[in-house]
């Protein structure tokens, strides 16, 4: 069994991987480009409003059940998982709008609050606090049962 949870962990590290590698082809995402250039003075690409969010959902959803194959072969409860997999969803239901707001205004917010929203949408950032916090939980469960 103990193999089965280090391939659960192994393949959705290596999901998360490819993600990232094959995003350009992958997803609609006119941004990559543009953020990737790092330059204000350029302009805003033209871009699909349907095919933009539905490009960002569809990525959100194999982060999410990439981040939820390395929660469950890590801590190897469903519970958790499924607390992990709300807590990524909450972050994306905050961030997303705003993204798409600074979209909308043209990135007048501010270019780096722009870009850091940008990376909250594209990026399963959070799963690098809910792994330790984790963690953490479980060594305290750990030390109640002493």
């Amino acid at each position: 069994m103990k193999i089965l949870n280090i391939l659960l962990v192994i393949t959705g590290l290596c999901g998360l991987v490819s993600v990232r590698i094959f995003e350009d082809t992958l997803f609609y995402d006119p941004f990559l480009n543009y953020f990737h250039e790092a330059n204000q003075k350029i302009d805003i690409p033209a871009f699909e409003w349907g095919q933009l969010i539905g490009g960002h959902l569809f990525r959100f959803a194999l982060n999410l059940l990439f981040s939820c194959m390395i929660i469950y072969g890590l801590f190897k409860s469903k519970e958790w998982t499924i607390q992990g997999a709300v807590m990524m969803t909450i972050v994306f239901a905050i961030a997303f709008p705003i993204y798409l707001y600074c979209i909308n205004d043209n990135f007048g917010i501010g270019y780096l609050f722009s870009f850091y929203m940008r990376r909250f949408v594209i990026q399963p950032l959070i799963i690098l606090l809910i792994v330790p916090m984790f963690y953490y939980r479980r060594q305290m469960m750990g030390k109640k049962s002493l």
